[in-house]
């Protein structure tokens, strides 16, 4: 919001430079982003007068002036402006003055042989306008020699500040004010308004059929107006702002929304009777119907849809409520009755609407932050009275159609601890005091009296300068009446707190430091959730990270009841669908096949309700070697158990003994190469192939490995005591013995039930077992299978011997051929 200076004088009595006002501002949370000095742009610009005019000697286009700058004698000033005649004011710049604007200094020189002793100036020199046609001519009376800025609106100072979004009333002047009021203690000036005359009749009546969308709307009409520029006065507190003066009617709703930050529409009344073929007019708010369609203000024909909330003339759609006027009924130079609009609107409809549309204008920014509906009379009183003056008319017929509950201001009370104050805010700096204070560091020139609590008389000062009532209800608690103004924002105790440290001072708070201090330190869960995303790291898997948000359509999903875009509707319930999608994208890129994992939050419906958890997800298939010269440049696809080998690493590198069962049962994964994985007999999620038909229909190799594992299981996993502290085990200074076996087993019987078997079988002196062939074919007897393993033997207190040996890996072939059916080949 640009906040002009002179204007907010006339609000509220302060004498405060620029710069003291903007630091007070920024320090009560309203950041003031830049102080556009005015004054600075037409410094050393005076009012002159054109004596005579003559055309120039060596040029056509230009002209000599004589100028009488109210110095002892006319000054002689070259023009080259097509409106430059005698007997007129202009702006001159006098020799030794700098434009910003043009980055240009007057000094006295020669045009063309001709001495020139100045500049007339036009508004684009003075950085008023972009373009100018020509000089600026003065209409009003002025005095020769006089400082032109008053008379060129350039005697202001204009902040350009930013509220936060819970702050609606500080997008108005009087919204302002108020908050410099009660941070400075100065008088409070609003605008007077008399009560105005209205009539009553036929010819304009209000239907509102949504009335929680429009609680209230207020039509006037106001016949025999004439359009015409508005004042001086007007247009340089508009443009000060910001917002381009069009006409007078125009001007002055905008006006009232820099004032009072109440939207307001002017309609042009006949136009509207046009619309509706009637001499009643009758004006309805309702939503738009499909198929409807709208010429908005803009030029722009839009086609409406059921969130578009309308203003109607005859049912027929003539304005986007609370965001744009219809071109077919606006005011232009012709217009002579008008039906002024004032109304409330719903925040979250006009919202929507705007959205819908792509639309944010100043009426709809302010509908959504919302907009006080107890001076809505107010400044609806406060247009009529301009309009009448500025424009002449009379004031016809006005209708209203008030839907508000109760007595239609909202109102809320607030019960205030003096206690919780206190609690919240800390010690404070008594008498004036404007610096940091702290107990922990030597303060001199502080004693102990210039440090305590918020005393009751400081709360009651704060509060009621913000125009809260105050009513003590027992000792140190008070009945808090918030003003209609803020009655969005003041919500709870705490919010009348943040106004009491906020009009106090931030800078009068004390630093209140614990006694004793210790060194940071990581959570247990995120220590181990890092070790978790190094292994990952470690064995060549790229982090990766997706929405949490996804298209609806998976079953037991959580839906959002007000998404902002359809492919954004619902939670995730699984990481694999994105992993998916980032693989393909990958691809289709030219970057390769992707190998990564992403650790992130799942959720999804149950019988007791909403659940979430933490997951780890994963995808692998590119190839795995990175020499592909030696296979002249031939990627090697990556196996099934490459990619096993891969994540069991990473379970390596955590201490994690996990076992892997077959599995069928997740759609996505190929039902022959699926396993799920465990941990001591917790299910810690799912490992397998891509199903063959999704990869053909997503353009992706045959050989893609997906995981999804539980963070919380993996975490339970890893926080067992004997992982957290690694014990160390000496390596055994005696050599070691390896023995093979092979054997035929039924396909049935996994590999990793029988190296659990042969490990169980093989006890202390079993070191390692290796599987290092499997065969199938020619010469194994049908649904069996060839399996050879390394069995290495070791003692760390001997040399083993055959005696020593024998025994043990007798028992495990005994062990193969009863649990495991097994024909030993060795």
């Amino acid at each position: 919001m640009r906040i002009s200076l002179n204007w907010l004088k006339e609000l509220v009595e302060i004498d405060m430079t620029p710069e003291a006002l903007a630091d007070l501002l920024t320090m009560a949370g309203f950041e003031v982003e830049e102080i556009e000095d005015r004054r600075t742009w037409a410094d050393g610009v005076v009012i002159g007068r054109v004596i005579s005019r003559e055309p120039h000697p060596n040029a056509d286009k230009l002209s000599v002036c004589q100028v009488d700058i109210g110095a002892g004698q006319p000054s002689t000033i070259v023009c080259g402006a097509s409106n430059v005649r005698a007997d007129i004011f202009v702006p001159v710049a006098t020799i030794g003055t700098y434009l910003p604007k043009i980055d240009l200094k007057i000094k006295p020189r020669k045009l063309r042989d001709v001495p020139s002793e100045g500049m007339i100036c036009s508004l684009a020199e003075v950085g008023l306008t972009k373009d100018s046609e020509g000089i600026h001519i003065f209409q009003q009376d002025v005095t020769v020699g006089a400082d032109a800025r008053p008379y060129l609106g350039l005697d202001d100072v204009v902040l350009d500040l930013t509220s936060t979004a819970n702050r609606a009333d500080a997008l108005s002047m009087i919204g302002i004010a108020r908050e410099v009021a009660a941070l400075t203690g100065a008088t409070l000036k609003l605008p007077e308004v008399a009560e105005i005359p209205v009539q009553s009749g036929s010819d304009l009546s209000i239907r509102i059929t949504e009335t929680q969308a429009c609680p209230i709307y207020i039509g006037t009409n106001i016949d025999g107006i004439t359009i015409a520029p508005s004042p001086d006065w007007m247009q340089r507190r508009l443009q000060a702002a910001g917002t381009r003066p069009i006409n007078n009617v125009v001007d002055i709703t905008n006006y009232i929304l820099l004032e009072w930050g109440q939207p307001l529409h002017a309609f042009d009344r006949d136009r509207l009777n046009a619309v509706t073929q009637t001499e009643s007019l009758t004006i309805g708010v309702r939503y738009a119907h499909s198929g409807e369609t709208l010429k908005t203000l803009d030029g722009q024909e839009r086609n409406l849809q059921e969130q578009n909330l309308l203003i109607t003339a005859g049912d027929k759609p003539v304005a986007l409520a609370g965001v744009m006027g219809g071109e077919s009924t606006e005011v232009f130079d012709g217009t002579t009755n008008l039906m002024l609009e004032a109304a409330i609107f719903d925040t979250v409809a006009i919202r929507r609407s705007a959205r819908t549309q792509g639309l944010r204008t100043e009426a709809s920014a302010r509908y959504e932050r919302g907009v006080n509906s107890a001076e809505l009379e107010l400044a609806c009183r406060r247009a009529i009275a301009l309009i009448v003056e500025l424009a002449g008319g009379t004031v016809g017929t006005q209708a209203i159609a008030d839907h508000r509950p109760g007595q239609g201001v909202a109102t809320r009370t607030i019960a205030l601890r003096m206690e919780r104050v206190n609690q919240i805010l800390g010690p404070v700096l008594l008498n004036g005091h404007g610096e940091h204070c702290s107990h922990d560091h030597d303060h001199s020139e502080l004693s102990d009296e210039d440090i305590g609590d918020l005393q009751p008389a400081d709360v009651e000062r704060t509060l009621t300068a913000l125009g809260c009532q105050l009513t003590e209800t027992e000792q140190g608690v008070w009945s808090v009446t918030v003003p209609p103004y803020r009655y969005r924002d003041l919500e709870r105790e705490i919010d009348l707190i943040e106004e009491v440290a906020r009009l106090y001072g931030f800078n009068k708070f004390c630093d209140t430091l614990p006694s004793k201090t210790e060194p940071g330190y990581l959570s247990d869960e995120y220590a181990l959730t890092k070790r978790v995303r190094e292994a990952m790291q470690a064995v060549g898997l790229t982090e990766v990270m997706h929405y949490s948000l996804v298209k609806v359509g998976e079953e037991n999903q959580v839906v959002l009841s007000n998404p902002l875009l359809v492919e954004y509707a619902a939670l995730r319930t699984d990481l694999i669908p994105a992993l998916i999608d980032a693989f393909q994208y990958n691809l289709e890129q030219g970057n390769g096949a992707l190998n990564g994992f992403e650790i992130g939050r799942v959720f999804w419906r149950s019988e007791d309700g909403l659940d979430e958890a933490d997951m780890v997800g994963g995808i692998l298939g590119g190839d795995p070697a990175q020499g592909k010269w030696v296979r002249s440049g031939r990627e090697q696809p990556m196996s099934w158990f490459e990619a096993k080998g891969m994540l069991e690493s990473a379970f390596q590198r955590l201490s994690l003994n996990v076992e892997f069962q077959p599995d069928r049962r997740n759609p996505l994964l190929h039902p022959g190469r699926t396993a799920s994985l465990w941990i001591d007999g917790n299910r810690l999620g799912t490992f397998g192939q891509l199903h063959p038909q999704l990869c053909q229909e997503r353009g992706l190799p045959d050989t893609v490995y997906c995981f999804e594992l539980s963070l919380d299981e993996l975490l339970d996993g890893m926080a067992q005591e004997e992982k957290l502290v690694p014990v160390f085990q000496p390596y055994s200074s005696y050599p070691a013995s390896d023995r093979d076996i092979a054997f035929f087993s039924p396909v049935q019987f996994s590999v990793a039930e029988i190296s659990r078997s042969i490990t169980q079988a093989g006890g202390k002196l079993l070191d390692t077992v290796e599987l290092f062939d499997e065969y199938r074919g020619e010469n194994v007897p049908q649904g069996k299978r060839s399996l050879a393993f390394r069995l290495i033997y070791r003692a760390d207190d001997r040399t083993l011997t055959d005696a020593d040996i024998d025994p043990v890996h007798q028992k495990v072939r005994r062990v193969l051929e009863e649990k495991f059916q097994a024909e030993l080949r060795s």
